[in-house]
């Protein structure tokens, strides 16, 4: 086609429609499985985040429209201030929290249940690339945990990067069969680490 030549154009007709998109990660994987084709990457997928000063019902809301259980917080894009899950938006801290200052669900945000950056397990993306699905499964089980963060070194001098996210629904649905993880204790231990901070 010439560089001036115009392209053909029509009208749309009743009934059109949008294209959906189809899930990024939906080949089934086994256990022996590389860990990268269970990795969500956020070099490919939008990162799901909220301010730190939303309210746990929106909060809520954002994870079902976007339909993930964990956001990304941040204060001032991109920088990472923690996580919350959902998890933690009924969690014994939200509950003692609602009791201890009188508060409804209503009023609390973002920023009283999320789980700080000195909370998070991470793992390097090099790590990523010669383990297994076994291997985050057995990660997730030791740390109790149903998110992982994968991080990128950046360029010299630079902060490093979330590159990714593991996560146990998605290992799941890809497994076809459920991950058990300790949570009781891990939400035990995570309660008793925040409240030594």
């Amino acid at each position: 086609m010439h560089r001036d030549a115009v392209i053909p154009t029509f009208q749309l007709s009743t009934g059109t429609t949008i294209t959906q998109t189809s899930p990024w990660q939906t080949l089934p994987v086994t256990p022996e499985s590389p860990a990268l084709d269970v990795m969500t990457d956020l070099t490919k997928v939008k990162a799901a985040t909220i301010h730190p000063d939303q309210t746990l019902r929106q909060a809520e809301q954002t994870m079902i429209y976007q339909g993930v259980r964990m956001l990304f917080v941040v204060n001032e894009m991109p920088v990472l201030q923690g996580l919350i899950t959902s998890t933690d938006l009924h969690s014994e801290r939200q509950m003692s929290l609602v009791h201890s200052r009188h508060l409804r669900f209503d009023e609390m945000r973002v920023a009283d249940v999320m789980s700080a950056l000195s909370m998070l397990d991470a793992i390097a993306l090099d790590s990523m690339r010669i383990a297994t699905v076994s291997n985050l499964i057995a990660t997730l089980r030791s740390l109790g945990r149903n998110h992982l963060l994968v991080m990128q070194a950046g360029a010299p001098g630079a902060a490093q990067q979330v590159r990714g996210v593991i996560s146990r629904a998605q290992i799941e649905r890809q497994l076809g069969q459920p991950v058990e993880v300790a949570e009781e204790l891990a939400g035990n231990f995570a309660e008793v680490v925040r409240a030594l901070h």
